[in-house]
């Protein structure tokens, strides 16, 4: 959940400066792109921070969110969303196991919510509240590519 935030959180954060080709280099790539503007201006990383904040204990309490798969998946956000298919292969393997019974709509939202929808509106949300304090300037996401 904290790492989704991350990278989902950044490329949202910075459609307006990076467009397309930044929403899916960050999104699917990595935020690690960032790590010049965040040497520059460390404010831009508390958007992200805190939905990952948010989202976390939402993924593990309310969705029971777990990784099930490789333990390298843990941290791979939604990189190649290698973290998705590790959720998904922990649920398939808790079938197979007797453990669950089936996939659920609510794994399904969970999932979805956790690792897409709430960093992204979160991270959108914070970044506008920053940028209006003047926190976070135009082109302080601006990616170099």
């Amino acid at each position: 959940a904290g790492c989704c935030a991350q990278m989902v959180g950044f490329a949202v954060m910075s459609f307006r400066e990076n467009g397309w080709g930044g929403l899916v280099a960050q999104g699917v790539g990595t935020s690690m792109l960032q790590m010049p503007n965040i040497v520059k201006n460390p404010r831009i990383w508390i958007p992200p921070t805190l939905a990952s904040a948010i989202t976390g204990p939402m993924a593990t309490c309310l969705f029971r969110l777990e990784m099930n798969g490789t333990a390298v998946s843990s941290g791979m956000g939604t990189c190649g969303f290698v973290g998705q298919i590790g959720v998904y292969t922990g649920w398939v393997n808790d079938i197979a196991s007797g453990a669950k019974t089936a996939i659920t709509a609510m794994d399904w939202a969970g999932l979805v919510l956790i690792c897409f929808v709430l960093p992204a509106v979160l991270s959108w949300a914070f970044c506008a509240l920053l940028r209006k304090w003047g926190w976070i300037r135009e082109n302080d996401l601006k990616l170099e590519m």
